[in-house]
């Protein structure tokens, strides 16, 4: 009860609220324009065998790709190559600041260096938007059947089209950061993932209102989707605290205590980005290039889910990726240098080149946990779906599928539940991280209004402008 009154008073505050009530419409309404967008097909495309072309390409990388534009991809609409150029533009600009110096000095002259980068950032987006937007439409064209006019016409309006399409979602992202609340390119991409969960209503209600066995096992799978929710909240809130100590206040304030915060998962959803298109990477290539079908037909027998083969590079490169992500935006030798320029230590270590090599083994075990940690969130939604392929296994693979097939109560561990997760590991993480972020953007927006009426504001605007900011409210 006293968290549904919490709840309440928050709503209560936000209606209260000028400023944070502006900021949720505003983003409402450009969510409202990207779903509308995404219903704009690009003309001369025909819609029903561009679905039998989808269903011949599962498991490829149109899945990953057509997560991150919201469903836009596989019907070809004007945002069909949604944020995903300007998220690999971001990526390669910030990889690039590690290893070019102009562009790390750019990042460290704070506001004026951010914009340049940004900057920097729109350029390479949209070029490698002109480059997928032509390798689309190029090869939309070599589909027999496909395009219903004259190619001199389709080529031209198709790449303009999801060229500028790529524009407007960027600018509707970089609108809803910087006016509205919340990231806006992680919001696009949560909108994406959201609108598919009134299918997943209707698919959990048809199965409850069918047999006894399908009812139960579909609260269960409702109750293990409440659970991988609770382990994601959990751990994306986790870090590991470092005390801090600084040697000019250590006479002055001797009780006073700073810490360093190193989340778990520091490098977030981007490992799972990187593996899954890694895998998924090969099997379009084969698709594409392969004239027969049997490349593909052999590319998607050994990496499809469930396969060991998959789960094992699968997991192996989500450790990778989280290992070379964090050495990427954590370098533990700049920040020990920070530590004794700002005059603080940690308590117990040296200053210097021991600090580097007591954060580097911290960072290392955090990293470690969290790679593990994202590895499970993304297998478990599969193996329910499907299980694990153990018949694949060497030497004793036949005999352990005929063992466990055999059994009724142990057949799901090799079958699975036949049972479509639309929220799967990497949506599911999205999904709840990005509401996390929301609400605490919206919480603090509402404690900076409490603190501005409650006396922090007084002192600096005086009682016109306290009025004024009264008023507003």
């Amino acid at each position: 009860m006293l968290r549904i009154e919490d709840i309440r008073q928050k709503i209560a505050a936000i209606l209260q609220s000028k400023d944070v009530r502006s900021r949720l419409i505003f983003t409402l309404l450009m969510l409202l324009l990207y779903r509308i967008g995404s219903h704009i097909r690009v003309p001369g495309i025909d819609q029903e065998k561009l679905k039998i072309l989808w269903q011949s390409l599962q498991g490829s990388l149109v899945g990953v790709l057509d997560l991150f534009s919201g469903g836009n991809l596989k019907v070809i609409s004007i945002f069909a190559l949604g944020i995903t150029p300007y998220i690999t533009s971001s990526i390669v600009i910030q990889l690039l600041t590690v290893v070019i110096p102009s562009l790390k000095r750019l990042q460290e002259e704070g506001e004026v260096g951010r914009r340049k980068i940004n900057q920097y950032t729109r350029y390479l987006t949209i070029c490698l938007s002109v480059f997928q937007s032509v390798a689309i439409t190029l090869w939309i064209q070599s589909q027999p059947g496909l395009v219903s006019i004259s190619s001199n016409l389709f080529v031209p309006v198709s790449v303009i089209t999801l060229t500028t399409g790529t524009a407007i979602v960027m600018w509707f992202g970089e609108q809803i950061t910087e006016r509205g609340i919340g990231n806006g390119i992680s919001l696009l991409i949560f909108a994406g993932i959201i609108v598919r969960f009134p299918s997943m209503l209707v698919q959990f209600f048809s199965n409850i209102g069918s047999d006894p066995i399908s009812a139960l096992e579909t609260v269960l799978l409702l109750a293990l989707l409440l659970v991988l929710v609770a382990v994601i909240v959990f751990v994306e809130k986790a870090y590991r605290p470092i005390l801090i100590e600084y040697a000019k206040r250590r006479s002055e304030l001797s009780e006073s205590k700073s810490y360093l915060p190193l989340k778990i998962n520091m490098s977030g959803v981007i490992p799972v980005i990187f593996a899954s298109s890694l895998l998924a990477f090969p099997i379009t290539i084969a698709q594409f290039a392969s004239a027969d079908g049997s490349l593909a037909e052999i590319m998607t027998k050994y990496l499809r889910p469930s396969h060991p083969l998959y789960e094992l590079v699968f997991t192996a490169g989500i450790m990778f990726f989280s290992f070379f992500y964090v050495s990427v935006i954590f370098d533990v030798q700049e920040v020990s240098n920070n530590l004794r320029k700002y005059g603080s230590y940690i308590p117990g270590v040296r200053p210097g080149k021991s600090t580097a090599e007591y954060l580097d083994t911290i960072v290392t075990r955090l990293t470690l946990v969290g790679a593990l940690y994202l590895s499970i969130v993304c297998f478990v939604p599969q193996f329910v779906a499907s299980g694990l392929d153990v018949g694949e296994f060497p030497l004793f693979g036949e005999w352990l599928y005929a063992a466990l097939s055999s059994n009724s109560a142990l057949s799901w561990i090799v079958k699975g539940f036949g049972y479509t997760f639309y929220f799967g590991g990497t949506s599911l993480l999205i999904a709840v991280s990005v509401s996390m972020d929301t609400a605490q953007q919206v919480e603090a927006r509402l404690l900076a209004k409490k603190y501005d009426l409650t006396g922090g504001g007084v002192k600096v605007r005086g009682r016109r402008m306290q009025q004024e900011v009264t008023d507003g409210q």
